[in-house]
């Protein structure tokens, strides 16, 4: 009982120190005892070895997850190339249409694909739809990889892990994973578009991702990664701070470019006016004047003329143009809204029912 005594010395304030004493075949934890010769009770080595083993256990189940997914979506990601650069692009179904980022394929209208497995073979534009940042090329190869699986985005949760696969700076094949940050933000790119219910995911988009896919646990495409955000502070790209187009929005539009090339049912809610942002003569933003509405347009039919100023859409304040594309980018077509506008210097508010935004 030696070892038992010296775990359960006391210190100079009569105190009982905790000391560990290890021998080769077990442990003892000395604990506070009116007696020297009473043994402490053994620590629970089996309970922390099953907690150890179930840890590693779930490390084991998602890193097969981590695997399945790229098996299973890499194959149907592809690499596009064009004169002025690379891009990816995912295969949309089993007619050679893939689905890309409308930045990507720019003003081309013939590019290079290069599948997961190495083979290259030439493509053509189907059609492009600048405002949602989608275009649709095709191949006529027989031979093509399975079409991948979209996902319904609007059922993301925050917090699901993402995996982005695609090309990027040209190292074919890349895997990046992070979680969905938010999903439903409004972004916009630098030609102007604005990008509603964007996926936000921490994992990293490089130059070269633009088009690829963002997939889910399930091997499912959620997004098409699109964009980094922008550091405005530090300059260039901000860290974990990714866009997805989301896959139910790649369904909509992509599946009507694969059909004819064009866009008939945008999906987007409009109010048919060209307008600019007021600004006083001391530079201060105080909302949209109306420089013309289209006939038979969503404002046109609720009365709003030229001259008119747009200060705010529901109770959403419209101080730029910018602002007021950002609230329209979230409604939809047939949303009844209220729209308050200045008119000789008298608010008045006037019911609107959105129209649906052209497809050009």
């Amino acid at each position: 009982m030696r070892l038992a005594e010296r775990a359960r010395a006391r210190g100079p304030n009569g105190r009982c120190l905790a000391v560990v004493a290890v021998s080769t075949t077990f442990a003892l934890l000395g604990g506070c005892s009116s007696s020297s010769h009473e043994a402490a009770p053994p620590l629970p080595v089996v309970q922390q070895t099953s907690t150890t083993a179930s840890a590693i256990g779930l490390v084991d189940s998602l890193q097969e997850a981590f695997i399945r997914v790229v098996d299973r979506v890499r194959p149907s990601v592809v690499q596009i190339s064009t004169t002025n650069g690379l891009g990816s692009g995912v295969v949309l179904d089993s007619a050679g249409n893939i689905v890309t980022n409308a930045h990507v394929v720019g003003d081309a209208t013939t590019f290079e694909v290069t599948l997961a497995d190495g083979r290259t073979m030439p493509a053509t534009l189907v059609g492009a739809y600048v405002p949602d940042d989608l275009a649709v090329i095709r191949v006529s190869s027989p031979t093509l990889p399975p079409p991948a699986t979209f996902g319904d985005s609007a059922a993301l949760q925050v917090g699901e892990i993402t995996l982005a696969i695609g090309n990027p700076l040209g190292l074919a094949s890349s895997v990046t994973e992070g979680i969905v940050s938010f999903n439903g933000r409004t972004v916009s790119e630098a030609n102007g578009a604005i990008l509603p219910a964007m996926v936000q995911t921490s994992a990293p988009i490089n130059p070269g991702n633009s088009g690829g896919a963002l997939a889910d646990l399930d091997g499912r495409v959620i997004g098409i990664p699109t964009l980094a955000a922008n550091d405005t502070q530090n300059g260039g790209a901000a860290a974990g701070i990714g866009f997805a187009i989301p896959s139910n929005t790649v369904k909509l539009i992509a599946g009507q470019l694969a059909a004819t090339g064009t866009v008939s049912n945008t999906g987007r809610a409009a109010l048919g006016i060209r307008g600019a942002s007021a600004v006083s003569a001391t530079g201060v933003t105080g909302g949209v004047i109306v420089a013309a509405t289209e006939p038979h347009g969503a404002a046109n039919r609720a009365g709003i003329t030229a001259g008119d100023v747009i200060t705010a859409v529901g109770d959403r304040q419209t101080p730029t143009l910018a602002a007021l594309l950002d609230i329209l980018s979230v409604l939809r077509p047939g949303d009844a809204v209220t729209v308050t506008v200045l008119r000789s210097g008298a608010s008045r508010s006037v019911a609107v029912t959105l129209g649906e935004l052209p497809a050009s």
